[in-house]
């Protein structure tokens, strides 16, 4: 059975209000709208637009590799503190139908906003939201965001305990439905590029349980 996550979206809604000196304060609330996915700990940033936590077509950057395939999000708020970027990283993972949010501020040189944490279970999946400008208006906006693959490691589904860069395996399946056994890999991925995420295979294995 394949479960597709590319079509089951995250929900975000985005409020501004004015402040002195330019700074804007940003509450963004994102919602879990998947049905068997977690997302790892959100990083949430207000950049310029030079800025890109991904680019989907484009080869991953070793920040983004960590944060698909393990959810440390530590090198990308790394590179975009580097380029004054205004970060925010709420601790805990976002079960299914939970709801998370997220203050920050934004001004004029961090005039966009992405999104990203890793999709557990998979093997370098994570969904993201690229560089969306921020709204000068104030009010609340509703964004839905893909999941995503980020082109880095092949999709075998299988939970081992890994999550380093260029270590083959899934960390973990915190909602425990993730089956044992399972080998979704039905031959070579070619595509070495971020792309929407072509879902998870599963399997059927009597022995190993069914995923």
């Amino acid at each position: 059975m394949k479960k597709l996550i590319t079509s089951l979206l995250i929900a975000g809604s985005l409020g501004s209000a004015s402040a002195v000196a330019g700074d804007r304060h940003i509450s963004v609330e994102v919602t879990n709208l998947t049905n068997a996915i977690t997302f790892t700990p959100l990083l949430v940033s207000a950049h310029n637009a030079d800025s890109h936590i991904f680019q989907v077509g484009h080869t991953a950057s070793f920040g983004l590799q960590a944060m698909a395939e393990g959810g440390d999000t530590s090198h990308l708020i790394t590179d975009l503190a580097v380029a004054g970027a205004n970060n925010n990283v709420p601790a805990g993972l976002l079960a299914p139908g939970e709801t998370v949010s997220i203050e920050l501020m934004a001004n004029k040189h961090n005039r966009y906003l992405s999104v990203g944490a890793m999709l557990l279970p998979t093997n370098d999946g994570f969904v993201g939201l690229d560089a969306v400008s921020i709204p000068r208006k104030n009010g609340t906006y509703t964004y839905y965001l893909n999941g995503y693959d980020a082109g880095t490691e092949a999709n075998d589904e299988i939970i081992n305990g890994g999550g380093a860069p260029g270590t083959p395996g899934i960390p973990g399946a915190p909602d425990g439905n993730g089956g044992t056994g399972a080998s979704g890999v039905t031959g070579p991925d070619h595509n070495g590029k971020v792309h929407v995420h072509r879902g998870i295979v599963g399997d059927s294995d009597p022995t190993g349980g069914t995923s």
